[in-house]
């Protein structure tokens, strides 16, 4: 093996070189981390816009306004009713019996 000026060393001295080479850049390493600030200092506080609960409310809501979209979109358009009548009892009632007839 040849070194930076194109002397031949053995493989315990390209260790050691090597070796040395790591110490100095974990001291450099040690040295900036000592510099910086520790990270409880700089902890942030996060201001939520808009609560948990708020969140998971409109979550809720989100969810039921896109199944009643949904339903007609499926029974008036792609089932050729009527899209209003999607929220009538008798149109869910008729459902339900289809579905629970054996």
């Amino acid at each position: 093996m040849t070194g930076n000026n194109g002397q031949v060393r053995s493989r315990e001295e390209f260790k050691k070189a090597k070796l040395e080479a790591q110490q100095k850049t974990n001291e450099v390493k040690q040295k900036k981390a000592d510099a910086e600030p520790a990270p409880e200092t700089n902890k942030r506080v996060r201001i939520r816009l808009i609560p948990i609960w708020l969140r998971l409310v409109l979550l809720l809501i989100s969810i039921f306004i896109c199944v009643m979209a949904g339903a007609a979109v499926g029974y008036g358009v792609l089932g050729g009713g009527n899209v209003a009548d999607v929220f009538t009892e008798s149109t869910w009632t008729h459902i339900i019996d289809l579905v629970d007839k054996k």
